[in-house]
C-alpha cells in the first residue's frame, strides 16, 4: 500500500513531491507488499524469497486554521493491490477518523473537514488499512501514520506578567539593570520565525533602553533625580518574526519609581530668626519651634538640633521631633526680665543618615541664628528660699517665735508683700503669721509625742495685685523636753520557785520613756530607800537600761505565802531627771529540778481571808462530822465476816484481799514476812480451808528442798497446773496472789527499819528518774539534801 501527500509545504516536502509526481508513485510514496513467490520448474526445487517492501512514507502535513469553502487535501492512501476496479476498500481509525478526517474508501483520498489549531493539538495518529470488498479480509497488513498540524503566524506575543512596578535608586549609574521582561508566542518555535519575539521600547525615552533579544531595561540617562521627577511610565513592545514586516506584536507597561537617597543637605528657610518668650514660662515647658528642610523622605531627611553657640546656651535647650522632624525649644532655667531681656542662640541642624557616595554635595548639615526676647510679666512675690525648716521647743508658751519667712516682688515695681497661712480646719490651726513681717508664732501649746512635726503653707500676695501668689512650704518640727518619767516596758509576770537560792537572777526588766532619745536612755533602776530593806528580793542594775530582780533568802513556801510585791524606782537621763516607782508582782511557784515551772497554786492551804470567825467553826465542824462517818463505816465494814461460800449453787467469784502492811522486817507476830524473801517459805504443809484434802502431801523438807531450785515462775505455773487437774477443785475461781519481788529489784528496799538514825551522805538525786511517783519523795530528799549542805 503506498501513501501520497499534496501538502507539501517545507523545501524537502516540495522536492519530494516533485519527484513524486514526475515519477509516479509506486517510487517514493507507497508501501508496496509482494508475497513470497514459489516457482515450480522442471528440474529445481523450491526456492524461498523475502518480501520486498517498497519505501514508506508514513508522514502527512496540514495545514492548521483553513479557511476555505472545500475540505482540505491531506494525502491519498493506496495499495499495490488495487487494480483500479474498485474491489480494494480503504479503511482509516483513529484520531479524527470520521469527524475530523474523512477517506474516500474507494480512491483512497483524506480530507480534512474542520479547521485545526496546532495551538490546541500539533499531530494526529491514524491507522490504515486495505480489505477485499468481496470477502472483507486484508489485503495488506495495518499501516500506522502521523498527520502533523503545520504552524502558521497566528499568535501574537503576551507579556503574561504584566503590568509591572520597578524601583530603582536615583542617582544611579547609567546602564543600570531595572527588569528583565519576557514575551511569550504560542506558535511553534521550531518551524520559521513565528516565535522569534524582539524587543523595543515605544514610550520612556530618553530615560531608559531596553535590550531587544533579552528584554532587559536599563537606565539610560546619567544622575537620575528624584527630586525633579520621581515616576515614569515605560512601555515596551514584543514583536515576533524577528520584527520583519508582517510580524504580530504585543507590549506591557512598566512603571518605574526613583527611590530616594541622601543627596541633599538640609536647610533652613532663613538665617535669622526671632523668638518671643515670657519670662513667666515654667521651666522645662516648650517655648518654641524651629524647622530645617529637606528635599529626602525617610530615614535620608532625619535631622538632629543641636545648640552650638551663644549666650543662652545653659539657659534654653532643643531637642528634635522625630515625627515633625522640627527642632523643640525648651526652657532650662526660670527667665527673668529684669536682670536680661535677650538671649541669642546659633542652632545648627544635620542629617543622621549620610551617604558617603554623595559627600561632594555636602556639608549635610545648616546653621541659623535665634534671638529670643524676654518678655516682661506682672510676676508673683518670690519667696527667698524654695522651702523653709524651723525648730519650736514643746510646752513653749503661746505666742512664741518660731522664725520668719521673707518674699520680695521681683518686678521693678516692688509692691508690698502679705502673707497668710492656708488651713483647712479651724482646729489644726496651731500657729498664726504677722500678715506684714512674715514671723510665725504658736497659737496653741504643743505636744511632741503628740505630734513631732507640723508643715504648713505660707502664701504671699501683692498689695497691689492680690491675685498674684506664691507658695511656699514650711515644716516646724516640735523640739523635745523631758516632760514624761520613764515607765515598765510592760507588765512583768515574775515567778520565783519554792527552791530558789540567795542571789538566783529571777527575771530581767527593762523600761520605756516616751520623751525623745537625748531624754530618755540611759535609765537607773534602784530601791526606795525610804522603804525598810526587803528581806526576800533585791534589785542590781545592769546599767545597760535593764535590771535583775534576785533573790535574798532561800526556800519559799507557797502555803506560807504566795505572792510578794517588790516597790521599785526608775529614773531617765534627761536634764532634770525624771522617776517612776512601780510594783512588780512575784509569785512563788513549784519548780522542777532544771527551773521549769510545774504548778503555782497553793495546796493544802486555807486562807482565811473574807471568813468570819463563825464561818470558820462551822467549816471545822462539818469536817469532823465527815471524818466520823468515814471511820465508822470502814469499822463496820472490817467487823462485818461474810461465809467463804454462802451455797453450792453460789458460783460468784471469791476475791480474798488483805490490806494489812505489817510491822516491818523485825515484825514477825502480826505477820509472817518469809513469803516476801524467798517463794520457798510460803511453801507450808497445810491444808486448803475451802475442802478436805484427799491427797496426802509429802513432808515439808522434801517441799522446801525441791521449791529452792525452782523459779517462781514456774512454782507459779506448776500450782497452776495442780489446781486444774484437782478434782476437789470447787465450782468457782479462787484466785491465789504471789507478791514476790525477786532479789534483783533495782529500787531495793524503802524501808526504814535498818536506817541509821543520823544522817546519811547517800545522794538521793537519782529519786527523780523514777518517774512521776516518786516527785514528792524526790523534793523532801533534795531539800534534806540542800540544807545539810548549807
Amino acid at each position: 500500500m503506498k501513501i501520497t501527500s499534496t501538502s507539501c509545504i517545507c523545501p524537502v516536502l516540495v522536492c519530494l513531491c516533485f519527484v513524486q509526481r514526475c515519477y509516479g508513485t509506486a517510487h517514493h510514496s507507497s508501501i508496496k507488499v509482494t508475497r513470497n513467490q514459489t516457482k515450480h520448474t522442471e528440474g529445481e526445487t523450491e526456492v524461498h524469497h523475502r518480501p520486498k517492501r517498497g519505501w514508506v512514507w508514513n508522514q502527512f502535513f496540514v495545514l492548521e486554521e483553513h479557511m476555505g469553502p472545500d475540505p482540505q487535501y491531506v494525502g491519498k492512501l493506496h495499495s499495490n493491490s488495487d487494480k483500479g476496479d474498485g474491489s480494494v476498500k480503504y479503511i482509516l481509525t483513529g484520531e479524527g477518523a470520521g469527524t475530523i478526517f474523512i477517506i474516500d474508501d474507494t480512491t483512497g483520498d483524506i480530507h480534512s473537514t474542520k479547521s485545526l489549531d496546532r495551538e490546541q493539538k500539533t499531530h494526529y495518529v491514524l491507522h490504515a488499512q486495505a480489505i477485499d470488498r468481496r470477502t472483507n479480509k486484508p489485503l495488506e497488513p495495518e499501516s500506522e501514520f502521523i498527520i502533523k498540524v503545520q504552524d502558521i503566524n497566528d499568535n501574537a506575543p503576551k507579556f503574561t506578567d504584566g503590568p509591572y512596578i520597578v524601583t530603582v535608586p536615583e542617582m544611579s549609574d547609567m546602564g543600570t539593570s531595572v527588569l528583565q521582561v519576557t514575551a511569550t508566542d504560542a506558535d511553534d518555535p521550531t518551524y520559521g520565525n513565528s516565535a522569534r519575539v524582539v524587543y523595543s521600547i515605544l514610550q520612556g525615552q530618553p530615560y531608559f533602553s531596553v535590550d531587544p533579544k533579552t528584554g532587559v531595561i536599563r537606565t539610560a540617562l546619567h544622575n537620575m533625580d528624584r527630586e525633579a521627577r520621581e515616576h515614569y511610565s515605560v512601555v515596551i513592545q514584543a514583536k515576533d518574526m524577528a520584527g520583519q514586516v508582517g510580524g504580530l506584536s504585543g507590549s506591557t507597561t512598566v512603571n518605574i519609581t526613583l527611590t530616594d537617597v541622601n543627596d541633599n543637605p538640609p536647610r533652613f528657610p532663613q538665617k535669622h530668626y526671632q523668638l518671643y518668650v515670657p519670662e513667666s514660662a515654667q521651666v522645662g515647658s516648650a517655648v518654641g519651634k524651629i524647622k530645617a528642610n529637606d528635599a529626602d523622605t525617610g530615614s535620608n531627611a532625619d535631622m538632629t538640633y543641636s545648640i552650638t553657640n551663644g549666650d543662652g546656651i545653659g539657659i534654653f535647650s532643643i531637642s528634635t521631633d522625630k515625627d515633625t522632624r522640627e527642632g523643640i525649644l525648651s526652657l532650662k532655667k526660670p527667665l527673668n526680665y529684669e536682670k536680661k531681656k535677650s538671649y541669642t542662640l546659633n542652632i545648627e541642624g544635620a542629617n543622621t543618615h549620610l551617604d558617603f557616595r554623595f559627600s561632594h554635595l555636602g556639608p549635610f548639615k545648616d546653621a541659623t541664628m535665634l534671638k529670643i526676647i524676654v518678655g516682661d510679666v506682672d510676676e508673683p512675690p518670690l519667696f527667698s528660699m524654695p522651702s523653709y525648716v524651723m525648730d519650736v521647743y514643746e510646752n513653749a508658751k503661746v505666742g512664741t517665735i518660731v522664725g520668719t519667712v521673707l518674699a520680695q516682688d521681683p518686678d521693678s515695681a516692688n509692691s508690698l508683700v502679705r502673707y497668710f497661712i492656708n488651713n483647712s480646719a479651724e482646729e489644726d490651726r496651731f500657729f498664726d503669721i504677722d500678715a506684714n513681717t512674715g514671723t510665725i508664732k504658736t497659737s496653741k501649746v504643743l505636744d511632741r509625742e503628740e505630734t513631732p512635726w507640723y508643715n504648713i503653707t505660707v502664701t504671699a500676695s501683692e498689695n497691689d495685685n492680690p491675685g498674684l501668689l506664691s507658695h511656699v512650704s514650711v515644716g516646724i518640727r516640735v523640739l523635745d523636753v523631758n516632760d514624761n518619767p520613764p515607765e515598765l516596758a510592760r507588765e512583768y509576770d515574775i515567778v520565783v520557785c519554792e527552791n530558789s537560792k540567795p542571789g538566783q537572777v529571777i527575771h530581767t526588766i527593762t523600761a520605756t520613756d516616751k520623751d525623745d532619745f537625748a531624754n530618755g536612755p540611759r535609765f537607773n533602776f534602784f530601791l526606795d530607800e525610804r522603804l525598810p530593806m526587803n528581806p526576800n528580793f533585791t534589785l542590781k542594775d545592769n546599767e545597760d537600761n535593764t535590771a535583775s530582780i534576785l533573790t535574798r533568802r532561800r526556800r519559799f513556801s507557797r502555803t506560807m505565802q504566795d505572792v510578794y510585791y517588790l516597790p521599785i524606782m526608775i529614773s531617765d537621763g534627761g536634764i532634770p531627771s525624771l522617776s517612776s516607782s512601780s510594783t512588780l508582782t512575784i509569785r512563788v511557784c513549784a519548780c522542777e529540778r532544771d527551773g521549769r515551772v510545774r504548778t503555782c497554786h497553793a495546796e493544802a492551804f486555807l486562807s482565811s481571808a473574807g471568813l468570819s470567825t463563825g464561818a470558820l467553826i462551822a467549816i471545822l465542824l462539818c469536817v469532823l462530822i465527815l471524818l466520823a462517818i468515814v471511820v465508822l463505816f470502814i469499822t463496820l465494814r472490817r467487823s462485818k465476816k461474810e461465809p467463804l461460800i454462802i451455797s453450792e449453787e453460789d458460783v460468784r467469784e471469791n476475791v480474798v484481799t488483805y490490806d494489812d502492811e505489817g510491822g516491818g522486817e523485825e515484825d514477825t507476830e502480826a505477820f509472817d514476812i518469809t513469803a516476801l524473801r524467798n517463794p520457798s517459805a510460803a511453801e507450808e504443809f497445810k491444808y486448803r480451808r475451802d475442802i478436805r484434802p484427799e491427797v496426802q502431801l509429802t513432808p515439808r523438807h522434801q517441799t522446801l528442798s525441791t521449791l529452792e531450785s525452782i523459779d517462781v515462775q514456774e512454782f507459779i505455773k506448776q500450782r497452776l497446773t495442780e489446781a486444774d487437774l484437782d478434782p476437789s477443785v470447787p465450782p468457782y475461781d479462787s484466785l491465789q496472789t504471789y507478791a514476790y519481788e525477786g532479789q534483783r529489784s533495782e529500787a531495793g528496799s524503802i524501808s526504814s527499819l535498818d536506817s541509821a538514825t543520823t544522817q546519811s551522805d547517800q545522794d538521793y538525786h537519782f529519786l527523780g528518774d523514777w518517774g512521776p511517783e516518786f516527785k514528792k519523795l524526790a523534793e523532801l530528799y533534795g531539800e534534806m539534801e540542800s540544807e545539810r549542805t548549807t
